[in-house]
């Protein structure tokens, strides 16, 4: 895990990644030999990785600065992909997942920092990327919660008709917006997103879900029904029967805009019960424990004996005459978003072995362990990969109230784990009768702290302490662990460590 997470920090400091003469922060999705692949710092590809966020959240924010910025117009059409300097040509094309998913990346980077200046700067233009889905003809016309237009998408193609890949990113979407809202004054808007996050949930689940995972509902709409700006043409020349589409199709990261929302701390945006059984379903059709008798047609990123999670497999459904064009294909920001979200959801054997799958591929004889390819190398998406580290421990910080979450999902004898928020970072120390909070660099305020699963069965006080003094608090036990409420703000700084003893 630990591998995985920091061998693709690499990217970073790879010829993908730059700053231009403003400061702003700017990628490639890749490198190619002589030249950047995947030029515009490309939303559906960043919008995996989590590291800048939790690592570097400046670099994060530049990064949403721009697509709220000069890339996106009064109309709410985001350029998924900009040109630099920005604001002298429009890429002219919105991707559904790119935009929504930019949506959701802002409400992390807002909670993070807790800045709610910085969000009223960029409120305006989220709310016009949000509404730019109603449009007639756009992707959720009716305004009911579900993507039932043209989507191109981060498979570099446009779905047509209701399906979980977009959709879970705009059900995330609109929890976030909702929440974002109600800061900003805004109730009439965090009711309307309300309303429609519950009943594009409730239709996904039962109008998408097949009992084991869930699927794509093929739409055919004629051409002049279409909003413009949403289409590459990619599958397109026939609307009314489009080819590369996933249909019955189990997809390997349908349920990315739930991998999000989880990173983010925005909840369950289906019914758990289905994403657990999707999960399932993903290493039951998706995990390939061998690939010598897996064909792929189009690029080769594993092969021969190696494991690894497809793109999309058909062996529960009937496969598109034309399906999509990278099904067979091998890519590890999609593995990562799967398997995060397995850590989640109680498959931590299976999330932990597909992530050591893709780091047996890499292993730096037969592969780069610095460099995981996709569209180039480098790729920007496998940093994906660090989202393992808060998932599995367990951490989460909201800096508008100040709480912190520490719920490590294995290990619960002895865990120690790093943790970084914009301002701090370091490790913390969870045995069954101690936690300690050790900030290595900065500082960090607290007004409550989560524990979990440690302590619920205490029969005594707890003790904590900052800096060896007492620390006034009251403890709310509950079956996942303990809420410790502080009197008072707690600054926890390397002179100033908390600790909580039973």
């Amino acid at each position: 895990m630990k591998d995985a997470a920091t061998a693709n920090l690499t990217t970073l400091v790879s010829n993908t990644s730059f700053r231009i003469a403003d400061g702003s922060f700017e990628g490639f999705e890749g490198c190619d030999d002589k030249h950047g692949s995947g030029f515009g710092t490309c939303t559906h590809v960043w919008n995996y990785e989590v590291a800048t966020q939790f690592l570097f959240p400046s670099l994060a924010r530049s990064m949403r600065e721009t697509s709220f910025g000069a890339a996106t117009d009064a109309e709410g059409h985001m350029d998924f992909r900009h040109y630099i300097p920005a604001g002298n040509h429009r890429w002219g094309a919105a991707a559904a997942d790119g935009q929504m998913g930019q949506i959701v990346k802002l409400y992390f980077d807002w909670i993070s920092w807790g800045d709610d200046e910085w969000l009223r700067k960029q409120w305006p233009a989220a709310k016009r990327a949000l509404a730019y889905a109603w449009r007639p003809g756009g992707w959720d016309e009716r305004k009911f919660g579900v993507m039932d237009g043209v989507q191109h998408n981060t498979y570099d193609i446009e779905l047509y008709g209701p399906n979980p890949m977009c959709g879970s990113w705009y059900l995330a979407a609109l929890r976030a917006t909702e929440r974002m809202a109600e800061a900003m004054g805004d109730e009439d808007l965090a009711g309307s997103c309300r309303q429609m996050l519950e009943q594009g949930s409730h239709w996904i689940d039962a109008n998408l879900f097949n009992g084991e995972y869930y699927i794509q509902q093929i739409r055919s709409i004629p051409a002049d029904k279409i909003a413009s700006g949403l289409r590459i043409g990619v599958g397109a020349k026939d609307t009314m029967h489009p080819d590369f589409q996933i249909g019955d199709g189990c997809l390997v990261d349908q349920l990315v805009g739930q991998y999000m929302a989880t990173v983010s701390g925005l909840g369950d945006l289906l019914d758990p019960i289905h994403i657990r059984k999707t999960l399932a379903s993903i290493y039951r059709y998706n995990h390939k424990s061998s690939l010598l008798n897996h064909a792929s047609v189009q690029r080769v990123y594993a092969l021969n004996d190696e494991s690894a999670l497809v793109i999309c497999d058909f062996k529960r459904g009937t496969r598109p005459e034309v399906p999509m064009p990278y099904y067979a294909e091998v890519m590890t920001g999609f593995e990562y978003s799967a398997a995060i979200l397995m850590l989640a959801y109680g498959m931590v054997d299976q999330g932990v072995e597909c992530i050591g799958n893709i780091r047996a591929r890499y292993d730096g004889e037969k592969a780069n362990p610095f460099s995981e390819a996709e569209a180039g190398r480098h790729y920007a998406r496998a940093m994906a990969s660090w989202a393992a580290v808060p998932v599995l421990s367990g951490f989460r910080y909201d800096a508008r109230v100040r709480r912190m979450e520490l719920a490590p999902r294995i290990n619960a004898d002895a865990f120690r784990c790093f943790w970084s928020a914009p301002g701090a970072w370091g490790n913390f120390e969870l045995t069954p009768r101690k936690m300690v909070l050790i900030p290595a660099k900065g500082s960090i305020n607290l007004k409550s702290l989560s524990i979990s699963p440690f302590y619920h069965s205490s029969d005594g006080g707890l003790k904590v302490t900052a800096a060896g003094r007492a620390v006034e608090h009251t403890a709310v036990y509950q079956d996942a662990g303990v809420m410790l409420q502080f009197s008072e703000t707690v600054e926890v700084s390397p002179t100033t460590q908390l600790v909580v003893q039973a």
